[in-house]
C-alpha cells in the first residue's frame, strides 16, 4: 500500500477548543491506515466570517495515511460529528470541529466532495503559519516556497500560544 503525507488543517471556537483538538487529533491517530506524524502549536485567530463569535483556535497536523482521499474525509466527517459538528447552512459559522485536508501527497482532486489542494488555503494565515511551523521547506502547487506565501498573509488577529507539544 502506498503511503500519502496528507496536511489537515483543525479548527474550533465552540467549547473547550485546546481540549477538543487534542481529542480530534486523537480521534485521527484512531482512524485505520492513519497515524498522525506531527501536529503544529496552536494559534488563536480572529474568525472569517461573522465577527460576532468567538475567535478560532487552529493547528496544522501531518498524517501518514493509505487510505483513500475521500476515505479519510468521511473518517475526518465522523470525527467532526462525534465532536458535536453541525453542518449549517451559515458558512464561516462557529463549530466545534472543523477538519479540512489541505494538501494531500502531490494529488490534485476535485470532484463534488473534495477539492485538493484546499481552495482557500493561500489566503489563510490561521493555515499557512502553522502548515510553515512543521513543514518551514514545504514547496506549495504552485512550484514556490510554503515562505513566499506566508510572506503575503496579514498575520493580523493572528496570535501563537503555548505549544501544543509541550506539556
Amino acid at each position: 500500500m502506498h503511503k500519502e503525507h496528507v496536511y489537515i488543517g483543525i479548527g474550533s471556537n465552540q467549547g473547550d477548543s485546546a481540549q477538543i483538538i487534542q481529542s480530534a487529533l486523537k480521534a485521527i491517530g484512531q482512524l485505520s491506515e492513519t497515524r498522525v506524524l506531527e501536529h503544529s502549536s496552536l494559534y488563536a485567530s480572529s474568525p472569517m466570517g461573522p465577527k460576532d463569535q468567538p475567535d478560532f483556535l487552529n493547528a496544522v497536523a501531518l498524517l501518514e495515511t493509505t487510505l483513500p482521499a475521500l476515505s479519510l474525509l468521511h473518517g475526518l466527517q465522523e470525527i467532526e460529528q462525534s465532536h458535536g459538528r453541525v453542518r449549517k447552512e451559515e458558512r464561516w459559522g462557529p463549530r466545534t470541529l472543523d477538519l479540512d485536508i489541505l494538501l494531500f501527497g502531490n494529488q490534485h482532486i476535485d470532484n463534488r466532495e473534495l477539492t485538493i489542494p484546499h481552495y482557500g488555503i493561500a489566503e489563510r494565515e490561521f493555515v499557512l503559519v502553522p502548515l510553515f511551523e512543521i513543514a518551514p521547506n514545504m514547496i506549495m502547487p504552485d512550484g514556490k516556497p510554503l515562505a513566499a506565501w506566508v510572506a503575503k498573509c496579514s498575520l493580523e488577529g493572528l496570535r501563537r500560544l503555548r505549544s501544543s507539544n509541550q506539556p
